[in-house]
């Protein structure tokens, strides 16, 4: 029984429907348990979403559609937008679920008498002395729990996600048993769902001021000698090895990005590695437990592994996180997601690294 299915009578849950693969089996799965089903379709991004409505029309639910396409594209898109223009590396759903998502599901949820609101998102979620937390979902390829970490207790006690103890192969089968074999034979959704194919066409289209305003830039070495010229550095990430455009005779990788002085620096695989990382704005569900727990591990980008790791609180609220194995190619601007077991106990965003040095010397 899932732990959420509180003791009241109402089972109206709304269902946030883009008219893919997971909204569509979510609803399925919902509805055959009982509940009663209401779609909302955000419409952020491209064409309206005609698909959607033709789903919920077929299932005979109730369905909305909420226009945020302005609001999305001045809060969400302009982020992701800043955040390069920062030097950083930025994640938009870790963003948009707190900010877009979520918020708005729980406020139409609110408007149209729902209890509950539920999502494609292949993750669990479980109790623990009073608190709810997410867990990594059991398909390891599709495990969404990295994006939620943001969401607060307030949402989370409200959240369905019944596609957590499925893989993607078996909602597909799920889907083709239920009549809906056009739909499981569906390619994957994109990981950004506003941008198709590279970034940094996103950003030249979206931002032309990027090459008037910041232009090109030179690569340099650890040193900071100058390797050669780079196309203005918003458009490099941290641990990029391909698409540099720079022959120097081995294997070359983005180490450090200064927006000051528009330098993108460059060396090999091993300058990547660290024991130590800063990191920011936090949110960890219970510190107690959060900074004494001996099997604490950290993901620090979507689908890497996570990294056993000890973390303390600096002076100035920031998080010193302590490797326990190899960690390589930290990123301001994307999560830190801890980890004990399956269960995400906390995530912040990785802080720029400047003046590590002078902390790890403090600390050890």
């Amino acid at each position: 029984m899932n732990i959420l299915k509180m003791n009241r009578p109402e089972k109206r849950v709304l269902v946030g429907m883009s008219g893919g693969i997971d909204s569509t089996a979510t609803c399925l799965m919902l509805k055959e348990q009982g509940y009663e089903i209401v779609g909302l379709t955000m419409w952020v991004w491209g064409d309206e979403p005609v698909e959607a409505r033709q789903l919920a029309d077929s299932m005979g639910i109730e369905h909305y559609v909420a226009d945020e396409r302005e609001a999305f594209r001045k809060v969400i898109v302009q982020n992701f937008i800043d955040e390069y223009c920062q030097g950083r590396t930025p994640n938009p759903c870790v963003m948009c679920n707190p900010t877009f998502k979520f918020r708005i599901l729980t406020e139409w949820a609110d408007k149209l008498d729902c209890t509950f609101i539920s999502t494609g998102h292949y993750s669990r979620l479980e109790e623990k002395n009073g608190n709810i937390y997410i867990v990594a979902g059991d398909d390891d390829k599709k495990d969404q729990s990295y994006f939620l970490w943001r969401l607060g207790q307030d949402v989370l006690r409200r959240c369905l996600f019944p596609l957590g103890t499925y893989t993607k192969l078996q909602v597909r089968e799920y889907l083709r048993e239920k009549g809906y074999q056009l739909k499981a034979e569906e390619g994957e959704s994109m990981e950004v769902c506003f941008i198709k194919g590279d970034y940094r066409d996103f950003l030249r289209e979206h931002s032309p001021e990027i090459d008037r305003e910041i232009g090109p830039g030179w690569f340099v070495n650890s040193e900071g000698v100058k390797l050669g010229e780079h196309k203005g550095f918003p458009y490099y990430t941290i641990g990029q090895r391909k698409g540099l455009e720079i022959a120097l005779g081995k294997p070359a990788y983005v180490l450090k990005i200064n927006p000051q002085k528009n330098t993108v620096m460059l060396g090999d695989a091993e300058q990547l590695r660290t024991e130590y990382m800063l990191a920011e704005q936090d949110n960890i569900i219970d510190e107690q437990e959060f900074f004494s727990a001996p099997d604490l591990a950290v993901r620090i980008r979507y689908r890497s592994k996570p990294i056993p790791c000890m973390v303390k609180r600096l002076e100035d609220g920031r998080l010193f996180v302590h490797f326990l194995s190899e960690a390589s190619a930290i990123a301001p601007g994307q999560s830190a997601v801890f980890y004990i077991g399956r269960r995400v106990v906390g995530g912040s965003f990785i802080a720029s690294q400047r003046g590590i040095g002078l902390v790890i010397s403090e600390n050890k």
